[in-house]
């Protein structure tokens, strides 16, 4: 039995496995596996479902440093059944949102936001918001100041050039941002799902307000995928 390591307050990693610290007892948002250790209960979260999950499993850098804090404002576009989300809400809220942290889940389909929606009934600290997540207009009603985290997962074209423009009105000062990109979801680029991710990475590389940190490969976890970790300026 692998030895748990500590990535967050919230999230551990035992072998290639990653779990969260349940906020809800007892209950499951995907069917996934939960086990307790002592008052804990961890739910497996599972890196074929999860994109966050996959790029923790497999960047170089500090895993711990591409997930927010405890008591987080965290905004998450393209959020769609919210698995992803409730990951998230375990670490950055906890039960019944002791640490008084914030989650804005966007996403555009209404009958994604009716799972999300029925998440926030158990899960205080997360929003549901029905909109376009490429347009501010959609998300800034939600927001009173900038947040500490932002990860962006849209089947879009432009994914990269939606990035940069949200992040630059939303993220805080040294917030964490992670762009899930989806070479197949790109515009046709003579080059293949080669020239998509390296158009991507210029488009970020040349705003003013970003640092890439790292480019992450999850095409084991999920095909023609990386993320971008990115750090505001």
């Amino acid at each position: 039995m692998p030895k748990p390591v500590k990535i967050g307050w919230g999230v551990r990693r035992e072998g290639r496995s990653l779990w969260t610290r349940n906020a809800v007892k007892g209950v499951s948002v995907t069917n996934e596996r939960r086990k307790k250790d002592g008052r804990t209960e961890w739910r497996r979260w599972d890196p074929t479902r999860s994109k966050v999950a996959a790029s923790i499993l497999k960047m170089k850098g500090k895993a711990s440093e591409i997930i927010p804090n405890p008591g987080s404002i965290c905004l998450y576009l393209g959020a769609s059944t919210g698995s992803t989300v409730s990951h998230i809400h375990d670490h950055v809220c906890g039960a019944g949102n002791h640490h008084n942290g914030r989650i804005i889940a966007v996403d555009i389909s209404p009958r994604m936001m009716r799972n999300l929606v029925k998440l926030a009934e158990k899960r205080p600290g997360l929003t549901p918001v029905l909109g376009d997540a490429r347009k501010p207009l959609s998300v800034a009603p939600y927001l009173y100041e900038k947040v500490d985290w932002l990860h962006q997962d849209l089947s879009i074209g432009d994914q990269a050039e939606t990035f940069v423009r949200m992040t630059s009105q939303f993220l805080n000062q040294n917030g964490v941002a992670l762009l899930s990109l989806k070479a197949a979801s790109e515009r046709w680029m003579e080059g293949g799902d080669d020239e998509r991710f390296a158009h991507s990475k210029r488009v970020i590389e040349s705003s003013n307000h970003l640092d890439l940190i790292e480019t992450i490969d999850i095409s084991v976890f999920e095909e023609q995928h990386v993320v971008f970790y990115c750090i505001r300026k």
